[in-house]
């Protein structure tokens, strides 16, 4: 368990050292471009090594075919959550940028584990969310 904790602590780095990176490059350029390039460059990398490691059969699997349109639908998401975090990190900095981000994402975890009927305690999840922006604003508040 403590690899798995490890790996995703060092995921939440590299999102956020990618944002910084990607934040600088839209200074640059724009947050569309910067977001191109991010996917761009990602898209090169995760080909090499589904080719590496899968061969070319592993490009689509078993089954793919038959998954819901709105399963496709992630890369859009994505894209949009790239060039949203590159178009804020220059404004509001890494650290108001991330907490927005993840109460926005805690936010709509809550929202889909209760329209799934996932086990766990709505109110309580709700809460830790709250928590959260309460976080934000004592620290951005100066008085």
């Amino acid at each position: 368990m403590a690899v798995i904790i490890l790996i995703a602590f060092a995921g939440g780095m590299l999102v956020t050292l990618s944002r910084q990176l990607n934040g600088r490059l839209a200074l640059s350029t724009s947050a569309v471009i910067s977001s191109l390039w991010n996917h761009a460059v990602g898209f090169v990398i995760l080909l090499a090594y589904t080719l590496v490691v899968l061969g070319a059969g592993g490009l689509w699997p078993e089954g793919a075919s038959t998954a819901p349109m709105l399963a496709w639908m992630g890369g859009i998401f994505g894209a949009v959550f790239v060039a949203a975090g590159s178009w804020l990190i220059p404004r509001l900095g890494a650290a108001l940028t991330s907490v927005l981000l993840i109460a926005g994402q805690m936010l709509s975890s809550v929202a889909l584990d209760l329209l799934r009927g996932a086990s766990g305690n709505g109110w309580m999840q709700l809460g830790g969310v709250l928590m959260i922006l309460a976080g934000v604003w004592i620290s951005r508040n100066k008085t």
